[in-house]
């Protein structure tokens, strides 16, 4: 993969930074990527561009308010509650279709820019369900954009197969532990860092967190 231009899909949440974080000890060239779809919290776009200005990455910010027009749900609307599915049904949270048009977009994008490689922080393993996640939806959709624009694209997905506390071990192996813990944004409701603690995703993260920090003290102890 060395001597290769990425592109990488973020929107300054921990999975997305660490991805960031690996694309750029793997390539030469990294740029980014952010989708505006009229999210919860305008303030996830604003980490994303505060921390790409950080790193010295070239950021993009496309809209793509359209996906909120055709698929309410918790991320795009106030009045829907932040909630996990019951019964088989998925979170409120899932965005249908969010990720077939982010990679599908991307990959035009780095069509334009020659990066063949796109990274994504999206993971079967931490999944809640989202069927846009699977890493069969990945390969399918890879081998589809191929074919439409007669190219050679790669979608990489280091984190497909990790849980959350294998993604914040990778993060410390990147030397990036302490950066994705206090300048990311994960929470549902807006909050920097560690977040609300209330929150399905805030849980998972700390979850996380706390479970990688207690193995490492062991392996250590």
């Amino acid at each position: 993969m060395d001597n290769k231009k990425a592109l990488v899909v973020f929107s300054g949440g921990q999975d997305s930074t660490t991805c960031l974080f690996w694309a750029m000890k793997h390539f030469d060239e990294v740029e980014a990527v952010t989708f505006d779809y009229n999210q919860r919290h305008d303030e996830e776009i604003e980490v994303a561009k505060e921390i790409a200005e950080d790193l010295g990455v070239k950021h993009t910010i496309l809209d793509m308010s359209l996906l909120s027009q055709l698929a309410p749900n918790a991320l795009t609307r106030d009045d829907i509650e932040v909630k996990d599915g019951e019964g088989g049904d998925l979170p409120s949270t899932f965005v249908p279709g969010r990720n077939l048009l982010f990679l599908s977009f991307a990959s035009i994008m780095g069509k334009q820019i020659g990066a063949q490689h796109i990274v994504t922080g999206v993971c079967e393993t931490d999944f809640s369900g989202y069927p846009d996640c699977r890493d069969v939806f990945i390969k399918s959709l890879n081998v589809t954009l191929n074919l439409s624009m007669d190219d050679q694209f790669v979608v990489h997905t280091p984190l497909m197969w990790l849980d959350k506390a294998q993604t914040w071990e990778l993060a410390d192996d990147l030397n990036a532990l302490t950066y994705v813990k206090e300048r990311t944004l994960t929470c549902y409701h807006g909050v920097r860092g560690s977040g609300c603690g209330e929150c399905p995703s805030c849980k998972l993260r700390q979850n996380g967190l706390d479970t990688y920090i207690n193995q490492k003290e062991g392996a250590n102890a």
